[in-house]
């Protein structure tokens, strides 16, 4: 095969389970979960506080997440293009390292406009990852282990989300936002250093170093874009993603408020309920041996019933909701997004992971920032039904469309 060839995997070129590179492999890309999610919503749990600093509304400071959602949102095509000439490893590498030098400015901006600035930077600069991840999963691994090492991804997305919201949290209670965000910025550099230090080189990838041979990027995306279960498949991350973040978001606002009135440590301990995504995420990449259709669909109907649950006035029940919650969103998306790379054929299959990838972010990043709308016009009932609609509309899109496993045309070499 040329270093022209359009990328594929490379026949027996796959890391088999239990070997030292399949290991290598897991574990590089649960770091680069935990370093992704950790810097990306460090500013989540602490948003009360930005907001009382700044002296913005909820749904301004909220714009300190959607900035960088959208950011990342918007990058992960260009992303996915470089990737496809430089290569896997070196576009996530230069993604997380450049994402964490801007992570360690971001807490000592001196204004709104400033740290918003730098959050979308660092957000651009973050999507390199997400963007080519589950690619290199789908090149890099024996056939039928991809599901399973997604799913490890997953959890390392949930438990980066975990720390970054607990350490934000308790330091702010002692310090203040700025080095309650300081602390995960170095959390994150030490996950970028693991990352950096055990992803193995790509085997079963070869750079395109050419524009004149194989399809152009239009012609991927346009492949990527033709099959409607693909087309399902990013929206499960654009509906799920969006009701996910925007009850992140705010429900730390209804419960430091009357009648729970909590202090922001408590408040940022209920993030432990992300171990529970941790959880889910590798169950669902097990269960998808019986089926990816079903697991979606009951982590969907988990999802919504959490969401429901959080409308209840005793505390207990909000956090089981949050647990219910959680573990139904990352389920879903490890299934979702696993299946993305399985259904796209080898050509486009870059393509449909970062189009999975914009799906999610962009749900991250619009539809948490209206959710601030949403709580300001019908409180936190508002809320609850709107993100219940959309866990709906994802499932009934799921359950019409995504009946067959036809790939999208492989574009092959």
């Amino acid at each position: 095969m040329s270093v022209d060839s359009d990328p594929a995997t490379l026949p027996g070129t796959g890391h088999e389970p239990g070997s030292p590179g399949h290991r290598r492999v897991v574990v590089a890309l649960f770091a680069a979960g935990v370093a992704t999610f950790a810097q990306l919503y460090s500013v989540q749990a602490v948003l009360p506080a930005l907001a009382s600093g700044l002296r913005v509304s909820a749904a301004h400071a909220a714009l300190s997440v959607s900035v960088a959602t959208g950011a990342l949102a918007l990058s992960v095509v260009g992303w996915s293009s470089l990737a496809d000439r430089a290569g896997r490893v070196p576009v996530m590498a230069a993604s997380v390292v450049t994402a964490t030098a801007l992570g360690l400015a971001v807490p000592w901006s001196s204004g709104l406009g400033a740290l918003l600035v730098l959050r979308a930077l660092q957000g651009a600069a973050l999507g390199g990852l997400p963007a080519v991840a589950m690619a290199y999963l789908a090149e890099e691994l024996a056939a039928g282990q991809v599901a399973r090492a997604a799913a490890a991804y997953v959890a390392g997305t949930s438990l980066g989300g975990l720390a970054g919201r607990v350490s934000s949290a308790l330091v702010a209670d002692l310090a203040g936002w700025r080095w309650g965000v300081a602390a995960v910025a170095v959390l994150g550099a030490l996950a970028t250093a693991a990352f950096c230090a055990l992803v193995p080189r790509a085997r079963g990838f070869v750079p395109r170093r050419g524009g004149a041979s194989g399809p152009r990027l239009a012609q991927r995306l346009r492949a990527a874009l033709a099959d409607p279960g693909l087309l399902v498949l990013y929206a499960q991350g654009l509906l799920l993603m969006g009701g996910f973040v925007t009850v992140y978001n705010y429900l730390g606002f209804r419960l430091l408020a009357p009648p729970f009135s909590l202090s922001q440590t408590v408040v940022g301990l209920l993030f432990v309920v992300y171990l529970a995504g941790a959880a889910s995420s590798a169950l669902a990449g097990r269960l998808t041996a019986h089926g990816r259709l079903p697991v979606l669909l009951g982590a969907t109907g988990v999802f919504a019933a959490g969401c429901l649950l959080t409308l209840a006035h005793s505390l207990p029940l909000v956090g089981a909701g949050l647990v219910l919650l959680t573990a139904g969103f990352f389920a879903a998306h490890a299934v979702a997004s696993g299946w993305v790379g399985a259904r796209a054929g080898a050509g486009v299959r870059a393509q449909a992971s970062a189009l999975y990838t914009f799906g999610y972010y962009a749900g991250s990043s619009l539809l948490g920032w209206l959710g601030g709308l949403v709580l300001g016009a019908g409180g936190w009932t508002g809320v609850v039904v709107a993100v219940v609609v959309l866990a709906a509309a994802a499932a009934l899109a799921a359950a019409l469309v995504l009946r067959t496993g036809r790939p999208a045309g492989s574009m092959g070499a």
